[in-house]
């Protein structure tokens, strides 16, 4: 370690032991309970902005340095496991049928058990590293960081589409799915196909907002967790944003049905909804996110 790395180390201790001392030290309503109330109100207080950062800063850096063989499987398996949204979607369609007029807001409540599913498995999903492998490139920018997260971001996005591409080459070629189950995936397919590739990058920079803020509130939900991923992402579906990954499952079910072309689906569907979802998470949340800690680090 030079001078300048030893000195940065000093001064991040520094800086880690005078915010401990303050949060240690009662305030002046505090100083009249007794160590077992303050202990009362710091276990039901609220994460500081700079603690959830720093969680999710610590997060990032362990996903940074997994190995790639681990990187890619957890990243199939999160492609075949996101794809449990669309089959539920498809069960709650082909029961309560095309015409209900609460259709919508009911069959979104299926599009949040793959994220469910996904999250709280710890399996790699593409949109969540929006954020939590972009902090740590923001807290010290490096060659070395930016590589450590290209090399992430390709991994678990190939991945991610091999897993939903596996998904829907069953669901078509499988048989498993009862058939008309398998029309209303077609038909919640078809209505992502419609969208033009301009419509399918504007509804994605909302989504990528959504996933990034619910990685941000995880380390506050604590025993809300399900909840959390629940709201958020049925506001995905109900409001009818695009999400790269669960959406490649539609395309890909299109695709492997002979409704549409892969090369097309992956140019005009696929490829806008992704820089959405980035600019949402990265452009939009993360930077924010970054910004609002950065002068109390």
């Amino acid at each position: 370690m030079n001078d300048e790395e030893a000195a940065r180390e000093r001064q991040a201790v520094a800086k880690r032991k005078d915010r401990e001392s303050r949060e240690q030290t009662p305030t002046t309503s505090e100083k009249s309970l007794t160590r077992k109330e303050r202990a009362s109100v710091a276990e039901h207080g609220n994460l500081s902005p700079l603690t959830v950062y720093s969680v999710v800063l610590r997060e990032g850096e362990d996903e940074l340095r997994r190995p790639n063989t681990s990187l890619w499987w957890s990243g199939v398996a999160a492609g075949v496991g996101i794809s449990t949204s669309v089959l539920a979607e498809g069960i709650i369609r082909a029961n309560l049928g095309s015409d209900h007029p609460y259709l919508t807001l009911i069959e979104s409540l299926g599009y949040a058990f793959g994220f469910v599913l996904v999250i709280l498995c710890r399996l790699q999903l593409f949109t969540e590293n929006t954020i939590t492998v972009v902090l740590p490139v923001l807290a010290e920018p490096s060659r070395n960081r930016f590589y450590c997260a290209a090399r992430l971001w390709g991994i678990v996005l190939a991945a991610n589409l091999v897993g939903t591409f596996l998904t829907a080459a069953i669901s078509v070629h499988g048989g498993i799915i009862p058939a008309d189950t398998f029309v209303a995936i077609l038909e919640i397919s078809r209505h992502v196909a419609e969208l033009t590739p301009a419509e399918a990058f504007l509804r994605g920079i909302p989504s990528g907002f959504f996933i990034a803020a619910m990685v941000w509130m995880m380390p506050s939900a604590k025993g809300s967790e399900v909840l959390v991923i629940v709201m958020f992402t049925w506001l995905i579906a109900a409001g009818d944003f695009t999400h790269v990954i669960a959406g490649s499952n539609e395309i890909f079910t299109l695709v492997l049905n002979g409704e549409m072309n892969i090369l097309t689906g992956l140019v005009f569907h696929i490829s806008p909804v992704l820089i959405g979802n980035i600019l949402g998470g990265t452009g939009l949340f993360a930077m924010l996110a970054y910004g609002q800690v950065h002068e109390e680090m």
